[in-house]
């Protein structure tokens, strides 16, 4: 009776923890493999919020001061816009974060990376090799009237913005000229679109089904399903792969900061750092991090192989981004 009593007060008594984050193969890895981790340190239960990076952004403007998520996991160019608008408490001290590679600390203070990723093309093998096509090499090739109909990208909040930009920078310039971007989308994309598809997760099954042939996706959503056998493959595009970071923070105003903070710890950790590379294909930003050679093939796995990829400027792009709405929703995905 007592015991049963005891039992009862514990389950009452245990803490709950809002998180947000996207969904798909990487909602999958958190909540089998990293939020055990942190189960089993703390004794609190996490409850999982999946949504797009934007989504979770707009969701903590919306909630702003009576917050209900604790803690977010998003892509850096949305995270940009977060710190900007004060959504990201400080980041809180813990000893893991002297070990994290300085590139992954985002500036303000208030974010930090959990993993990197490359943005390129995904295709179809079985679809091209039916075709009688070519592996594709180029940014450019997602403008080749054959893949008419075959083609999907993001929304422009999404992999649609990244696609402007990797565009601009293969044509010689950067997202700060933007117009040759929009052009060949306009032109040569728009046609050969078979969907503008927000949800990645969806544009993976696309993929790994064959309905779309050629997509603009990260590695981190094209690994996990050629690890699930399908006839897919990922392409670094000879005119570079946009540097992609997982980042998070501690929500500002959160109803659990300490277990946020702890959270955030295990995440950084070199155990989390390899499920989280074994998972999702997600590259180690924790420096303590070893991985091994067939794994460590498969994802950003180092400062060189992090240095051979293009960044682009995430603050710059938010402050464009309501222009470029518009200009994409008149011209492009019309």
């Amino acid at each position: 009776m007592i015991a049963a009593s005891l039992a009862a007060s514990t389950a009452l008594a245990q803490e709950t923890l809002y998180i947000g984050g996207p969904g798909g193969s990487f909602q999958k890895t958190i909540e089998e493999k990293i939020i055990p981790l942190f189960e089993a340190k703390t004794g609190a239960k996490v409850v999982y919020a999946p949504g797009s990076s934007t989504d979770t952004v707009a969701k903590l403007m919306a909630q702003k001061g009576q917050q209900d998520l604790s803690f977010i996991l998003i892509d850096s160019g949305p995270m940009t816009n977060a710190v900007e608008q004060k959504l990201c408490a400080p980041l809180p001290n813990i000893p893991v974060l002297d070990d994290i590679y300085p590139g992954a600390r985002l500036p303000g203070g208030t974010a930090v990376g959990y993993g990197f990723y490359a943005t390129g093309l995904g295709y179809n093998k079985e679809v091209f090799a039916k075709n009688g096509w070519e592996a594709p090499t180029s940014w450019f090739d997602l403008g080749d009237p054959k893949y008419k109909g075959k083609v999907v990208v993001g929304i422009v909040s999404g992999y649609g913005v990244e696609t402007l930009a990797m565009l601009a920078h293969a044509a010689g310039g950067s997202e700060k000229n933007i117009e040759p971007a929009f052009q060949f989308m306009a032109e040569k994309v728009a046609p050969n679109a078979l969907a503008w598809e927000g949800a990645p997760a969806t544009v993976s099954q696309m993929l790994q089904t064959g309905e779309a042939a050629l997509v603009v996706l990260g590695n981190v959503r094209v690994q996990p399903v050629i690890d699930q056998g399908a006839p897919v493959a990922f392409v670094y595009p000879k005119e570079g792969a946009r540097l992609g970071m997982g980042t998070a923070c501690v929500v500002d105003g959160a109803p659990q900061p300490k277990l946020a903070a702890q959270l955030m710890e295990v995440v950084l950790s070199p155990a989390a750092q390899v499920e989280l590379a074994k998972g999702v294909a997600f590259g180690p930003v924790n420096s303590k991090v070893e991985l091994a050679p067939e794994l460590a093939a498969k994802v950003v796995y180092g400062p060189e192989k992090v240095k051979a990829l293009v960044a682009v400027d995430w603050a710059y792009i938010n402050k464009q981004l309501p222009e470029w709405t518009q200009r994409w929703n008149r011209e492009v995905e019309r």
